[in-house]
Order: C-alpha cells, then sequence, then structure tokens
C-alpha cells in the first residue's frame, strides 16, 4: 500500500462522492462518511442509514436507477495542517443531468467545506458541509425538494 498522500487521496475522495451519486449508489458514498458528520440545512447526519435516507429523501431517480446526473466537484483548494494529520478542503460542485424530456443542462452549483483525517494510515472524511448552492437552474426533474440559491 501507498503511502498517505494528501494532494492526491483527498481529490479522490471528492470524486469518488461524486461518482457514487450519479451511479445513486447511495451505500458506497455513504461508507465514505463513516469517520464523518455532515451538515445540511442546518441539520447534522451522522451514520450511513442516516445519509443513505437523506439523500433518497432529495435524488429523483429513474427507470435506470440512476439521477441520471454527472457532479462535477472543482478547484479544490486543500489545506494541510502543520502536523500532517489534518485537512480542510473548499470545492466546487456542478451537477449536469439529461432527464426524459429535459435537455443536457446545468442543474446547479454550489461549494462544499470537508475537513479530513488521517485514520488507520488513509485519509478520510470527518466532516461535509453542504455549504453554499450557488446558482440554481431548472432542478425540477433532479431534486424531489426545490433548489434554492444559498444567500451571499
Amino acid at each position: 500500500m501507498a503511502a498517505p498522500n494528501p494532494a492526491l487521496d483527498i481529490p479522490n475522495l471528492l470524486y469518488a462522492y461524486a461518482e457514487a451519486i450519479d451511479a445513486a449508489d447511495f451505500d458506497t458514498a455513504a461508507a465514505l462518511f463513516d469517520h464523518a458528520r455532515v451538515l445540511a440545512s442546518g441539520h447534522v447526519i451522522e451514520g450511513r442509514d442516516a445519509l443513505v435516507a437523506m439523500w433518497r429523501q432529495w435524488l429523483k431517480l429513474y427507470a435506470c436507477g440512476t439521477p441520471r446526473t454527472r457532479h462535477l466537484i472543482t478547484n479544490p483548494l486543500i489545506r494541510l495542517a502543520n502536523d500532517g494529520q489534518t485537512a480542510t478542503c473548499r470545492s466546487q460542485w456542478t451537477v449536469l443531468q439529461a432527464a426524459p424530456g429535459f435537455p443536457l443542462q446545468i442543474v446547479a452549483t454550489g461549494r462544499y467545506d470537508d475537513r479530513f483525517a488521517l485514520i488507520d494510515g488513509a485519509w478520510t472524511f470527518i466532516e461535509r458541509a453542504y455549504a453554499r448552492t450557488d446558482l440554481v437552474g431548472d432542478s425540477s426533474a433532479h431534486t424531489l425538494q426545490p433548489l434554492v440559491e444559498t444567500e451571499r
């Protein structure tokens, strides 16, 4: 096993989350947060079952079993603590979707604020804040509740 490398491992965690959500593999996505709490809409969510339930309440799934999306995670700003054992990361997300009756479009953009730690020799999430929704397009084919832009 290679030595932990935050410059590679942390972005890979961001991308693994996006890939799992796009595949509606909520169990795999939730497993990424086994050591973490998630902050969303003023709530603290912890545990796989609670995270899976949250995503099932948020996202529309189609006959293919997925939300027909691509989450693009960009601009990760990673700050490693002096001791090399923890890190923070601010990143941006953009959700693209092509749903039945809807053209390929940008649904929304926003930001994550994440905290990571080295646990058992591997980088892992210890906190994710769905920090902000910056811009919202037509989210009616994507979410079960309307998305709204977060006040700046």
